[in-house]
């Protein structure tokens, strides 16, 4: 009996089941498919004997981890096994690298499962021989004869060819009736000489486990069979971990059993989960695969119905094939996706929900692949992906996932040659070569230089380099836990990169590396385009070296592709070298009748004129202030246009020594230009140094600093008269600016009018200054006919004062709680609204919705978006009168809030101001009015502490997200909904309306002996 298939155009013969006319055989009465079950074969013989086969898809695959290992897949064909190298070739089927031709149709085969042996290969033929490949150790000009090479490139390709080492016989003495064709199955390399099968046992449900022992007896090469374990069951799957020497076999009903074959006597037991419970699969798999999954070995499944398994977890029901590869899982979907994801310190709760949920849009772990794709081979060591189509064809891509991690590997172990070639190859941004790991980068750039060696090479990694952190943005890291650390320096990170890299190269070959150098330049911020050019000049200057050196010529024409030629032109003309400028000037499209009468005539001036020429036409006013006060007094005009026209006056006083008449000059044009920018104060220093005494006055005046226009006055000596009447200038000027206290030291010290400076200090309510002057010049009639007057006249102010804020505070909080219980109530009688009615939402029309919309809006709605169209004038206007106090008005509450916190304020801002008022009254016998003050303090106080959390809620300034779209949304609803936020979005700019007052409890202002 032979199975064959198709696939790509081509027939292949996996099967062959020999039932000879020899003694002792069974002939074969009928054969058939089952008509439910797909893939399974009924066959009757003779003598009522009765065989089943249940047949898998499977990819025999190597599974070495090294680089030395050539993921090397193997196809069955009748009788020969076609074996594909991918590390070296990715070759479509049939086509393959090696052709192996063996005597009869191959039956199976099997890798080795040791890495260092990884790319030899088991085959075992129908007439029960196994042959035994060796990969490696044959070349192309001294090959075997069963083995042939496909696509490799031909004889000139330098590839291991595999060879037959040996072929052993399975010898079958026992019980020869009870042998049929397949009789050994799921053949599994364990070790050099030891192979692993199993075989259906004598008593039905029961299996067999065979360990096979290459051995050569006589001269003869045969296969001993030895530990006959028997166990219930039927084994259908059997995988080995080569890194843990774990062996899982997998029963007919899912159950997983852990086969101990290294003990000496081999045992099996169920397989056991972190939890201490059996691991069954729900349903039984044809794939499973063993992998450490948070530090426990762990068994993966996957059904012929897509289902697949962690243990006895199912994860997803849509995966179609899955591979093990290092530390990723990688699986393809019926979403038409490839999913890798890493197991490294990973939890199968994460991993659930990782597989259950799409992935965003940047992330590394997904992409799109060809409808109906499968998982072939991963190429260890490399970022390459085999699948296989539908129609046979392969694809190879580059999951981002792999690519990202390989790349890693690579720079952790200073690779830095493999890891650029790769991701330049699959546009992988350079900036993660420093960004993976800042410190190790800085800390090897001349093994980073000498790797990379090519000059084209530095400078694509130089011109890519951005100051974005590309491990945080781009390509984070697939375990959260691993985070990069920044590099220590405050400096820019591009300008780090580039002083690393040009002092590297300067160490190693400053002359091969001269256009990298020049890109270093150019790249950082801002660009040092001056030091580039003079390095430019130096090769003008010095003769070439060594052969391959790079010339002027070749330097410049370079730097023209990095920067714009009108830009390099200025800045060689800042360089002052006019034989380098006209070097620029050529490459640039600039007419020579432009430039050189320009040159020429810059040539024909003196040196420090001619400097500050070019600085001027470049915009470089500082250095050009600086060559311009070294061309003598007789420019001195032109300096100082150039220091009133740029505001250069703090450079210019740089300049000139403080004794100077220029120093003189430039400090009066700074101080009216201070004048005029409105700092008066400053100004008047300036004056003031400067020895321009009358503008120093003047400006001291305007600043209100008395103290220092009474220095200023003494400066130009004034006399006693004219003093008093600046003193009682500035005091006249203090008044309305309620400042009394300095108005009364002007009066009484300079003016010589203490009575006037007593009255003044007794309209601000300063007591202790105005009984100070009063006791001073012995004046105690002032106590009856001004002093005690003025002390009731302001404790009747301040009670009637107390009295307005009560009544205004109470108001605003009955309104505010007033106004809080209707939106309460609105948004409640929205939501009742919508409730029952949202399943009529079709039965609105868009016209019925829109008017329902801007029903629901308010009239303010529409003022304010007439306001906004005005003009910038009426817009302020508007925006004083956003927060208005009118009952109904949008923000009400917000108004509210604002003029009760100011109240807050002000009422505790007079606690200091009230104790002085309430010790005087006190002194001068008034109690009773005393303790009516503070009494009726006190309980304002208490009544503005007592409603803070009333009125500021802790909750106040979280402002829930209202929920617009929805299934039980109508457009009536979003349309209002949408109108309230709209209407809600000026209270977050606002945030300061709901923090709540702090009194200041420092201030003791309360008198005991009023108590």
């Amino acid at each position: 009996v032979q199975l064959w298939t198709t696939g790509n155009y081509h027939w292949y013969l996996k099967q062959n089941l020999t039932f000879d006319s020899s003694e002792g055989s069974h002939h074969i009465v009928s054969l058939m498919w089952d008509q439910e079950t797909p893939y399974r074969l009924h066959i009757l013989c003779q003598q009522w004997l009765y065989l089943c086969y249940d047949w898998q898809w499977s990819i025999d695959r190597s599974t070495g981890g090294g680089a030395s290992d050539l993921a090397n897949v193997a196809v069955i064909d009748g009788d020969k096994v076609l074996l594909t190298a991918f590390r070296h070739a990715v070759v479509p089927p049939p086509l393959c690298t090696y052709q192996l031709q063996l005597p009869c149709p191959v039956n199976q085969v099997a890798f080795c499962a040791e890495p260092a042996r990884s790319g030899d290969l088991a085959v075992l033929d129908a007439n029960h021989r196994i042959s035994i490949y060796r990969s490696g150790g044959c070349t192309n000009t001294k090959m075997d004869s069963t083995v042939k090479i496909g696509a490799v490139g031909g004889l000139n390709a330098s590839v291991p060819v595999p060879w037959l080492e040996k072929s052993y016989r399975i010898d079958i003495v026992d019980d020869k009736n009870g042998r049929n064709p397949l009789w050994l199955r799921l053949l599994t390399w364990l070790q050099d000489d030891l192979l692993l099968a199993v075989s259906q046992g004598h008593v039905p449900g029961h299996t067999v486990i065979h360990h096979l022992k290459l051995t050569s007896v006589a001269e003869e090469e045969c296969v001993d069979i030895s530990s006959h374990l028997t166990m219930a069951g039927d084994v259908i799957s059997l995988c080995y971990n080569a890194k843990t020497k774990v062996v899982a076999l997998q029963l007919s009903d899912g159950q997983i059993m852990k086969y101990h074959w290294g003990a000496e006597t081999p045992t099996v037991n169920p397989w056991q989960s972190s939890s201490g419970s059996a691991v069954r699969f729900p349903s039984p798999c044809m794939q499973i695969a063993l992998a450490v999954l948070c530090g426990e070995e762990t068994v993966f499944g996957l059904t012929d119905r897509c289902r697949f398994f962690i243990n006895d977890t199912e994860i997803a029901s849509n995966v179609t094939s899955f591979a093990i590869h290092d530390e990723f899982l990688l699986l393809t979907t019926h979403l038409h996706t490839c999913q890798c994801v890493s197991l490294k310190n990973m939890s199968l709760k994460a991993l659930q929900s990782g597989l259950g949920t799409t992935s965003a849009p940047n992330s590394e772990t997904l992409r799109r692949i060809e409808r109906g794709c499968r998982i072939v081979t991963i190429v260890p060591q490399d970022t390459k992906l085999v699948l296989q189509v539908p129609r046979g064809n392969l694809e190879t891509i580059h999951h981002r996932a792999l690519v990202l991690a390989q790349v890693r590997k690579w720079l952790d172990g200073l690779q830095f040659k493999e890891a650029f070639e790769c991701m330049r190859k699959l546009r992988i941004n350079l900036n993660l070569i420093y960004d993976h790991n800042p410190k190790v980068f800085l800390g090897n750039v001349e093994t980073f230089v000498k790797q990379i060696d090519l000059v084209n090479s530095i400078n694509l990694f130089l011109t890519e380099l951005k100051e974005e952190d590309f491990t945080k943005t781009m390509y984070p890291p697939l375990d959260p836990a691993i985070a990069c650390e920044p590099h220590g320096s405050d400096r820019k990170k591009v300008d780090l990169i580039c002083d690393s890299m040009r002092a590297a190269m300067e160490n190693i070959g400053a002359s091969k590396y001269c256009l990298s150098i020049l890109t270093c330049h150019v790249k950082k911020s801002p660009p040092e385009l001056e030091t580039a050019l003079q390095r430019i000049r130096e090769l003008r200057e010095q003769a070439p070296s060594t052969v391959g050196s790079i010339s002027a010529e070749e330097a410049l024409k370079y730097m023209l592709y990095l920067v714009n030629v009108n830009e390099l032109y200025d800045h060689s003309l800042g360089t002052y070298d006019f034989d380098l400028v006209i070097m620029v000037a050529e490459k640039s499209q600039k007419d020579p009748k432009e430039y050189l009468p320009f040159l020429n005539n810059l040539k024909k001036m003196e040196s420090n004129y001619q400097r500050y020429s070019i600085d001027k036409y470049l915009k470089r006013y500082p250095k050009a202030l600086y060559h311009l006060s070294k061309c003598g007094p007789e420019h001195f005009s032109e300096f100082l246009n150039l220091v009133v026209d740029q505001n250069l006056y703090k450079e210019a006083l740089k300049l000139y020594r403080p004794d100077s008449q220029e120093y003189k000059t430039v400090s009066y044009a700074y101080g009216e230009y201070l004048m005029q920018k409105h700092l008066p104060e400053q100004a008047g220093l300036i004056f003031f140094r400067c020895e321009a005494f009358e503008k120093a006055l003047d400006a001291f005046q305007v600043s209100g600093n008395w103290q220092q226009a009474l220095c200023t006055a003494a400066e130009l000596c004034y006399p006693e008269d004219k003093l008093a009447n600046l003193a009682r200038s500035m005091a006249g000027r203090f008044t309305e600016k309620r400042k009394y206290a300095d108005a009364a030291i002007l009066l009484e010290q300079y003016a010589k009018d203490y009575e006037e400076a007593i009255l003044l200090l007794l309209e601000g309510t300063v007591w202790d200054e105005a009984l100070r002057l009063i006791y001073k010049y012995n004046r105690s009639d002032i106590l009856e006919t001004n002093f005690k007057p003025s002390l009731l006249e302001a404790q009747k102010n301040q009670l009637m004062f107390l009295e307005t804020q009560k009544a205004s505070f109470s108001r605003h909080r009955k309104r505010l709680s007033v106004v809080r219980e209707l939106k309460q109530q609105a948004q409640n009688d929205l939501l009742d609204f919508e409730a029952p009615n949202f399943l009529e939402s079709d039965l609105f029309s868009d016209a019925s919705s829109m008017v329902t919309a801007s029903d629901t809006s308010s009239k303010y709605t529409h003022s304010n978006s007439r306001i906004s169209a005005r003009s910038s004038k009426n817009r302020r206007k508007a925006e004083r009168k956003k927060h208005s106090l009118k009952e109904g008005s949008p923000l009400e509450d917000v108004a509210l809030l604002e003029v009760l916190g100011e109240i807050v304020r002000i009422i505790d801002g007079l606690k200091g101001e009230m104790h002085s008022l309430l010790k005087y009254l006190v002194l001068f016998g008034y109690d009773g009015q005393a303790q009516e003050l503070q009494q009726a303090f006190d309980e304002i106080l208490q009544l503005t502490e007592h409603s803070i959390l009333e009125i500021w809620s802790p909750g106040l300034q979280q402002f829930p997200a209202n929920t617009i779209l929805g299934p039980n949304s109508t457009a009536n609803s979003i349309s209002a909904a949408y109108s309230q936020q709209k209407a809600l979005d000026p209270i977050a700019q606002d945030v300061e309306f709901f923090i709540p007052p702090k009194f200041n409890k420092n201030i003791q202002w309360k008198l005991n002996l009023l108590q």
